[in-house]
Order: C-alpha cells, then structure tokens, then sequence
C-alpha cells in the first residue's frame, strides 16, 4: 500500500503547498482512494508534483464534517466525474466553533454539495469495498482531546457541544494488513484503537491520522501529561503511528520521545509504503 500525503499543516520543503488542513492518496493492490480533502481544494497541486492523477481515483472518504477535511470536495469533483464521495449521514449538520472571546466561525460543510448527486450518506458501519470499511459512532470518553470543549453543532435548534458522531474511520485491509485512517480523533485515538483494533479483535500494522493534540482557536497544546499518558498507550498498543495535521508540532516532538522510534510525521509531499 503506498500512501502520498498531499496535504498537510506542514510540508516536506517549500516546494509544496500547506494549509490548516488533511488529504491523503492511497493507492491499494485494487483501489485508489482519496481520504479528505484539505481546506481550499489546492491538494491537486501537491497531487500533480507526486505523480498523482485525481481523476483516476475510484472514491473518496470524508473522515467529518469539518471545512478543514472537505473544504476540497467542490474541487475534487471537478478534476474527478466519476467517484462518488462516502460521507457519514451526520456531516451535513451544522457545526461551530467558539473562540476564547466567545466569537463563532462556522466549520461545517457546504451544504449545496448534497445536490451534486455524489455524496453518499452512510451510517454507523459502512463496507465501501472488499477490505475498505468505514466506522463511525466511537464510544468511550478516555483522553478525549480538550480542544472538543470549543467546538459545537446545532441539535434540535440549539447550538451544543459536538459529540462527533459524524466522525468516520477507515480500515483498509490488504495482504493480511490492518491499516486504520482516522481524520482527527476526535472521539480519541485511544478510544479508536481501544474500540475498533481491540474489541474488533483486528491486528493493525499502521494507524495514520491526526490527535487532535493541538487546539487551533486557544492556540495551545494538550499538557505534558496528557500527551505522555497517550503516548504510553500508543507505544504498547502494537502498530507502527504516522500522525499529521492537528496533532501539533509541540505534541509530535513530546510523542516522538515517548514512542521510541514508532511514530512518524506526515507532511504534505511525503510517500510512504506499508
């Protein structure tokens, strides 16, 4: 499995774009998938110097309903008129977030893009392909990150706290091979490993994703504990970690020493194999 990071928060030189914002390129024995599209739809960019061709992908998988994940869906859809997009039922729904001075800023999706005829809303567990399923509804509350405390969505005509229900994984299965993408973590990536390798009972190789170690509107990393006690967990779970975009350099570089050489970065431009 080969997977080419084309959009990220950082960049492996300035030879490539970046923004606050995921998508990455995967290329299977079978499939060719696009999980998020990054915040303004400039992942092509960073897709044509990796040798990428959008229009050649089979689908797409938005991993929540956030515009820093699939701000890039419009765009997407114009390079590509074949793929459809597979998109948790809960992601069209409103979703905020409140600055520390109380100022709101939508986050949420376009909602014309429901009209494209593309987007297909799935539920809970989705089986998109042979070894490709989607998984939504985490449960468990165990270092859920504290960053969740901004960030809201309408529910019955109030605004309340996200429970992130519209969060979706993915596992890909290939050659005996559990790889598990995960947009943000939201719900924690503990809770994630805990519920879906775990319980599932599925041996994982690789876990590719953000934390969501790092609150954009505060500005802040998750403290020193926090960031040790999930790196503990993550460094005795098993598979080898690729992190990304909201995990935050601070919490990277704090995770990277704990970890003892089983956590990488993805910067946008990167390609790996697995």
């Amino acid at each position: 499995m080969v997977i080419k990071v084309l959009m990220d928060n950082e960049s492996v030189s300035e030879e490539f774009r970046s923004e606050h914002g995921l998508s990455l390129y995967i290329e299977t024995g079978s499939r060719r998938i696009l999980f998020d599209t990054g915040e303004s739809g400039t992942f092509d960019l960073n897709a044509e110097k990796l040798g990428v061709n959008i229009a050649d992908v089979d689908f797409l998988v938005l991993s929540h309903g956030h515009y820093d994940h699939g701000g890039g869906i419009n765009r997407f859809f114009e390079l590509n008129s074949k793929a459809k997009a597979f998109v948790n039922r809960r992601s069209f729904e409103e979703h905020w977030a409140v600055k520390p001075d109380g100022t709101r800023k939508y986050i949420g999706l376009d909602k014309r893009l429901l009209d494209t005829g593309r987007i297909v809303l799935v539920e809970d567990y989705h089986v998109v392909d042979d070894g490709i399923e989607l998984f939504s509804g985490i449960k468990g509350d165990t270092l859920t990150p504290s960053g969740n405390q901004d960030l809201y969505m309408i529910h019955s005509g109030e605004m309340v706290h996200d429970d992130f229900a519209h969060e979706q994984n993915m596992l890909v299965t290939e050659d005996g091979k559990g790889i598990l993408f995960a947009g943000c973590a939201h719900r924690g990536i503990v809770n994630i490993i805990e519920e879906i390798a775990v319980e599932g009972n599925i041996l994982l190789e690789a876990v590719i994703g953000g934390f969501h170690l790092y609150n954009k509107s505060r500005g802040t990393s998750e403290s020193d504990e926090i960031v040790d006690e999930i790196g503990r967990y993550l460094k005795e779970s098993g598979p080898m970690y690729y992190t990304c975009h909201c995990t935050g350099l601070e919490a990277y570089g704090r995770l990277k020493e704990t970890m003892d050489g089983k956590l990488d970065y993805l910067a946008a431009g990167k390609t790996i194999e697995i």
